[in-house]
């Protein structure tokens, strides 16, 4: 069973995919780290952010391994080496949504994206799994929120990971990465026809998680 969460930057969607699926035993596949672990190779190999064609040719070389770990946490791991870390620095935010708007760049992560998800039942996150990743998803949910709200909870998680932002870089940012996650031509974020829309600004994380477990009706894996 598939189960596909979408919603911009901050809603909270990667929390929640992450705990539910450890609720319902099942994989957790973070699609937004696939493409950060991708916009982190493309700053290391100085590839201009511009450059399509040489970010295109990364992407077809990649290889990008993700592992459920027991305690909730995920690692992802770039060409071998764990990124997990890495993939959350500042820069790597900055640049992510100019990578992931490339079609071909999107052609080459959806098609791992997908084999991950052929393995076995799985919650996934990102901004296109209920309209393109996985059209067919049993349960499609669009996770969202209001933007004061998005903006505390990742000014929130950038503060926990030991970076030095401030809110108004924060909300300057996520505004950037809705205008062109929103826009782009290929494979925009927007809300599947048979997604359950949540609004999150005044739940906290476990209603949500309950609501969205409720909702898919599943008995819990005798190891969640």
């Amino acid at each position: 069973m598939i189960i596909a969460i979408d919603g911009p930057a901050g809603a909270g969607k990667s929390t929640v995919a992450k705990i539910l699926a450890k609720r319902l035993g099942f994989l957790y596949i973070d699609t937004g780290a696939m493409y950060r672990a991708l916009t982190l190779k493309v700053l290391e190999n100085n590839v201009p952010i511009n450059d399509e064609p040489g970010i295109i040719q990364l992407a077809q070389g990649v290889k990008i391994g993700l592992r459920n770990n027991t305690d909730g946490s995920l690692t992802v791991m770039l060409d071998g080496k764990d990124v997990s870390l890495a993939i959350r620095q500042g820069k790597v935010t900055q640049f992510v949504s100019d990578v992931a708007k490339i079609k071909e760049v999107r052609q080459v992560l959806v098609k791992m994206q997908r084999e991950f998800g052929q393995k076995g039942d799985c919650v996934l996150d990102g901004r296109d799994i209920g309209t393109v990743v996985f059209p067919q998803a049993a349960k499609k949910f669009f996770i969202d929120a209001s933007i004061g709200v998005r903006v505390q909870r990742r000014f929130k998680e950038l503060k926990g990971l030991g970076q030095k932002v401030t809110e108004d870089e924060v909300a300057f940012d996520l505004a950037n990465r809705d205008k062109i996650d929103s826009t782009r031509l290929t494979s925009p974020l927007r809300l599947a026809p048979d997604a359950i829309y949540i609004d999150t600004t005044d739940f906290s994380i476990e209603q949500i998680v309950e609501k969205m477990f409720n909702l898919c009706n599943i008995e819990p894996s005798v190891n969640g």
